[in-house]
Parts: C-alpha cells; structure tokens; sequence
C-alpha cells in the first residue's frame, strides 16, 4: 500500500511540474518576466524631442503683415518675427547694432551711408539677400502712395521732399544711401520695425495682397493667419543665425479683454500675455506659477483733438480741454501707480525734454472761462474710445467715461463711440474724430520720432491724427532733424514743446509702465521699449 501511495504522489509532482513547463513555454501573448534593465545611456532608446511652442496673447489682431503700411503695436508684434532691419537696436534699449548690414561707415558731411551686408542669408521663398534686395525694397517705400507708406514719409520725408536721394547697389553685397540732407535720426531710423527687409519677388508677385503672404529673412517663417483670431508662424530652419530661433513655433491669439487674457494665462491657454491691468499686477506676483514683467516705459497715451474740426479749431477750446481732465485721478484710478502725469508729448527719458514746461493743472473754472471766452455754443462732440488696451492706455473704454464725467462738469457734452481697431485707425488719420484716445510708444529713443512724427504738418495723413500744423514748430523740427550737434537739437526740441504746450493739439495724458505676464517657464524674453521685440532668444523650459 505505501508503494502505491509513493508512485501516486511522484505521479501528482510529475503533473505539476508539466503544467508549470508549459505555463513558462506559452505563446508571445502570455505575460513575460520583465526584462533585466540596465542603467547603460547607450542602450536607453532616446526620448522624444517636445516641440517648443509658444502661444502668445495679445490684445488685438495684426492690421496688416506688410510692416511698411502699418502703424500699429500689434502688427510689429508679428512682423519683427518674419522680417528683419538693416540695423538691430540694443536687447533692450535703442542703441544701434549690426542687424542685416554687418558695418557701415558715414561720409564726413552726413550724405552718404555705406553698408556692407550679411553674406549667405536667404529670404523664406529662397530667393538671396542682397544689395539689390534692399535697392527695391527702398524703391518700393519711395514710390509708393504717401498715405500707404506712413512710416516712410513720417521719418523719412520734410517739406514734400525725400531725405533719401538716392539708394545703390555698389556690388552684391555694398548699398549706398545719398541724402538731400544730413538726418541725425538715420540709423536710428533704419532701425526700426517698418523698415524690415522684405522679399522683392514675394511683395512684386503679390502686390495689395503681399500683408496676407508675409516673406522676409527673420527667423521665423509665417504659416496661417485666421482673422481676430490667431497668427501662426513657424521656426525658420534656414535662419542664417546658428542655433536660433529656440522655438519651433509661435501662436499670436488675439484676446481683447485683458481679464479674459489673464484668466487664459492662468488656466494654461496661452505662455505669454501683453496688456495686463495693473491692477492684477499684485495678484500676477502673487502667483507661484507665473511671472509679471514689466516693459521699459518709452510711451505716451492722449486725448487728441481733431485741429480742423469745430470746436477743436480754437485753440481756447483745446487749452480748455486741458484744463478740464482730472489727469493725476485717471492715472491713479487705471494705472494703479504705474505711469506718471504726462505733461509733453513725449516722455521725460527721450533726449531732449523740456522740464521747465509746467503742465495745465486741473481746473474746471479755468476751462469754463475759457470755453466762455471762445464762444463754444456747447454742442455735443463725439469722443472716440479705442476698442483695444494699449500699453500706453490699458482701458480706453474707462479712461473715455472718466474723461467724459470731466467734460460734461464744464460744459462739453459727449458721446462715446467706437469702432473695431483698424477702422478706428483708418477713420482718426482721415480726420473724422472730433476727439479721439490714443497713443504712442516710441520706434526709436528719438524725440524727433515723437515731436516730428506725431506733430509735424508733414505728416498730416500720416502719424498727425490731429492734423496740427503750425509753421514755427515745423521750422524748428526740421532743423532739429539737421543738427548733429546733440546740445543744439536738443534746444529746437525744447522750443517746439513750449510752443506745441501753447497749442494745446493734445490732452497728454500718461506715460505707462506696460505690464506682460508669462508662466514661469517662459526663458529668455525680453520686453522692449519700442513694444516690439524678436522671440528669437525665447525658449520654454
């Protein structure tokens, strides 16, 4: 009996001992032992690359991607991206630094610049970068339609005459710029974001259509453009910069109201915003996963008064107007301590400020004698509020109430009105404001790019919404433009600011620190005093 019992349990382990082989012989789809890991990088499949991509909000969409017939914030924001200048202003001051023009030298009597360009870079089509580029982009600014090519003719035009003579391709890679006459401001100029370097073969092949197909040398390529919505471009593998850009791809989202735009910041929708209120700057510091930034203030916010329209075509009523606005408490009621009382119509850091003017203080009495004095029959007048914050003026909508309150205790009944952005632009230049808000923020560190542009009967059509014109001051700014010695020009602005304060063309308002937040891990960025700046340097981390 023991025997049995023997061979019945060696036969039972037999059994156990099978069906534990064939467990462990099974098909591929039976779950294996994990294999034995090793902690050799070289045998570690690689991990797979994240795209760097930044979604940037801002407050308003792009009017154009044509840099030479734009105006506006928001289209550099985009187009100092795509295209590139022949000259780069310092990361974040004005100074002047190499850009597509590598060097260049200055004729002892101010008429002639040479520069000697980049060699090997290439626009997005393919097409090269050379001297014959910038001879046709330069023809192009010229012989356009004075009210097309603003910038141009603001900056580079005086008394209906070009200041630029004559532009030539010396060889390849050698352009030579004549002047009618010494410009101190030139490269300063050149600088600047409207004069980017466009491909000829693109904007003579598109013509009107060349702002919807935007072509340059910058580091990034466009993509897509969807209307008050978003702007797409992408990392230009061809940049001729090694290394750069560090983002694949960058999307503008268009986001006009700024709490809406923090709210998307916070929630993850977009890396980086523009326009916010100050008075979200505490809770923005307050935040463990974001950052507040602030730009380099270079700006100013006003109340313009349409000179050729009635009432604004007395100056009693604009003087009034000045004294009328309770400017300290619009400033401490929407920029929460971060701007200062604007006296001139540019800011107190520009070369060239005259310190001595004091500003109209607020004094509804005055204003009253004044509107008394010059007959005003207190007919209602239109006050234009813009539709989108600006760094100079983060709520128009608000600050156009305050302003309203004001004038309505003098005497002056107004109607808030407003348009979507570009037309609102479009209508003001042409005129059709009685009193509109708006502002500027500097191209490039030069008083003249405030006084002369802004304020200049050249420009009337252009960047002179206003339309003042007074013979004095415009004989005093183009001599200014003249004048290399910095003392002497520094002086003419000085007299033209006394005499614009006189005229009252303006109520200035404010000069503003802009606010941007981002989230933490947005390296690399660096706001600019001109509002505009190339994301060449950003990466996320």
């Amino acid at each position: 009996m023991r025997k049995i019992k023997f061979w019945t349990l060696g036969l039972f382990l037999l059994l156990v001992l099978s069906v534990f082989l064939a467990a462990c012989s099974g098909d591929e789809n039976t779950a294996e032992e994990p294999a034995e890991t090793t902690d050799d990088p070289a045998t570690e499949e690689p991990a797979e690359e994240v795209p760097q991509v930044l979604v940037f909000g801002r407050g308003g969409d792009s009017v154009s991607l044509d840099p030479a017939i734009v105006t506006d914030g928001e289209s550099f924001k985009v187009t100092e991206n795509i295209y590139e200048t022949l000259l780069n202003f310092g990361e974040q001051d004005t100074t002047i630094h190499p850009g597509l023009a590598k060097e260049w030298k200055v004729s002892e009597d101010g008429l002639t610049y040479t520069f000697q360009l980049q060699e090997g870079v290439k626009f997005h089509d393919g097409t090269d970068f050379n001297a014959e580029a910038v001879v046709k982009n330069v023809e192009r600014w010229k012989g356009g339609a004075e009210e097309k090519f603003y910038y141009f003719n603001s900056m580079f035009k005086a008394e209906g005459e070009d200041v630029i003579e004559s532009v030539t391709a010396v060889n390849d890679y050698t352009v030579e710029f004549k002047l009618t006459r010494p410009q101190a401001p030139f490269l300063k100029n050149l600088a600047m974001s409207p004069f980017g370097i466009a491909s000829p073969t693109a904007f003579e092949k598109d013509g009107d259509a060349f702002g919807d197909n935007p072509v340059g040398t910058g580091p990034f390529k466009f993509v897509e453009w969807k209307r008050n919505d978003s702007i797409t471009v992408e990392k230009n593998e061809d940049y001729w910069q090694e290394g750069l850009p560090k983002l694949d791809k960058i999307i503008f989202r268009a986001i006009p109201d700024n709490s809406a735009r923090l709210n998307e910041l916070i929630t993850g929708g977009i890396d980086l915003a523009d326009g916010i209120n100050p008075s979200d700057g505490a809770s923005v510091e307050s935040n463990p996963d974001l950052q507040l930034i602030e730009r380099p203030s270079m700006n100013v916010g006003y109340l313009g008064l349409t000179n050729t329209r009635p009432p604004f075509d007395n100056k009693l009523v604009r003087q009034a107007v000045n004294y009328a606005i309770d400017k300290q408490t619009i400033v401490d009621a929407f920029f929460e301590g971060r701007a200062e009382v604007a006296v001139n119509p540019m800011p107190s850091s520009i070369s060239g400020y005259n310190d001595e003017i004091e500003g109209y203080p607020y004094d509804p009495e005055k204003a009253k004698e004044l509107l008394a004095e010059a007959g005003y029959d207190g007919s209602e007048i239109e006050l234009w509020a813009m539709p989108v914050p600006r760094p100079y003026m983060p709520d128009g909508q608000k600050v156009a109430e305050a302003i309203q309150k004001n004038l309505a205790d003098v005497g002056i009944p107004s109607k808030i009105v407003t348009y979507e952005w570009a037309t609102y632009l479009e209508k003001a230049n042409n005129g059709e404001a009685d009193a509109f808000l708006l502002g500027w923020t500097g191209d490039n560190g030069d008083a003249d790019n405030f006084l002369y542009t802004l304020l200049d009967k050249d420009t009337i059509g252009s960047n002179n919404y206003t339309y003042y014109s007074n013979d004095e001051t415009h004989d005093l700014l183009i001599a200014a433009q003249s004048e290399v010695d910095e003392e002497k020009r520094n002086e003419l602005y000085k007299q033209a600011q006394a005499i614009i304060h006189e005229d009252a063309p303006w109520v200035p308002l404010a000069h503003s620190t802009p606010l941007l937040a981002a989230k933490k891990g947005v390296t690399g960025y660096l706001p600019h005093p001109t509002g505009s700046e190339s994301l060449v340097n950003v990466y996320m981390q």
